[in-house]
């Protein structure tokens, strides 16, 4: 899958849990609103009944196209943009609902299911939430392949714009950390509720390189590595200041280095993954790639 002739053109980070003032590889992301308080970033029609996971995807998603707070939903009545795709990347986004409509069901028959519910069990509900708020009619995906399904999500988004189905594709990763998802999700770190997105087009000065397979130990020759501890010696953690990232940590190890390199220059080497999901990488640099 090339990643060439792929840029990464915005990014954010929305992370809740992130005490203020703290920084991810020299890059600070700012402070960031609970998924509870969304309507402060993004006004409060058409969040009820929102997951935490659809809401903090909604936050990075406005916050990577550099709106104004409470800027709201997309004008009414505006035909959708059909050039624009979304990619989101999730293990855990709905798990908390399709458990709870799962025992409404078990316990009282379909008739318990609220109607406000019934939406959010599809396992597309972030990424087609995102695509109906903003108002982009391309194709829309979820991916849920473990730990490397960041960096996926970024793959499927380069294949897109390679295959001439979309001229902007905006990736995002969302886990939340309700009780079922963190019931689910055995690690070591501390699942925590985040979020990133990054925009990919075709032109621009930060050039993603081929998302791929690792099948051997990570290539030198990047300024900033990103990856899982235990796979380089001089590679940067993130999950020790976000915790468990798990679907999300590569989309937001995408925007992370998209920040520090905007800011110095330079290229970044970045992995994911785990040894039983196995790994991705790409490479990302600023200038000609």
């Amino acid at each position: 899958m090339t990643g060439y002739g792929v840029a990464v053109t915005g990014w954010s980070a929305h992370l809740p849990a992130l005490p203020p003032g703290a920084r991810l590889a020299g890059w600070e992301p700012g402070p960031a609103c609970p998924a509870e308080d969304a309507a402060t970033l993004l006004g409060r029609k058409g969040l009820l009944a929102k997951e935490p996971a659809t809401r903090l995807a909604l936050c990075a998603v406005h916050r990577a196209l550099g709106r104004p707070a409470r800027a709201g939903r997309r004008v009414p009545d505006t035909p959708p943009d059909p050039d624009t795709a979304v990619v989101v990347a999730t293990n855990l986004g709905n798990c908390a609902t399709v458990a709870a409509v799962a025992s409404a069901v078990a316990a009282d028959g379909v008739r318990a299911v609220s109607p406000l519910d019934a939406p959010n069990a599809s396992s597309n509900v972030v990424s087609s939430t995102v695509a109906i708020w903003f108002g982009w009619g391309g194709p829309n995906l979820t991916v849920c392949s473990g730990h490397p399904a960041g960096l996926d999500a970024v793959g499927l988004g380069v294949l897109l714009l390679s295959a001439g189905r979309a001229r902007r594709v905006v990736v995002v990763g969302a886990e939340p950390a309700d009780p079922v998802a963190a019931g689910l999700l055995d690690a070591a770190a501390p699942l925590r509720p985040l979020a990133a997105c990054v925009l990919l087009e075709r032109d621009g000065d930060l050039r993603l390189g081929p998302v791929e397979e690792l099948t051997g130990p990570p290539a030198g020759g990047a300024d900033l590595l990103l990856a899982p501890a235990g796979l380089a010696a001089d590679a940067v953690d993130l999950t020790g200041a976000v915790g468990a990232g798990y679907g999300a940590l590569g989309v937001l190890q995408v925007a992370v280095a998209a920040a520090v390199l905007a800011e110095r220059g330079g290229s970044a080497r970045i992995i994911c993954g785990d040894p039983d999901d196995g790994y991705r990488t790409t490479r990302l640099s600023r200038g000609t790639g």
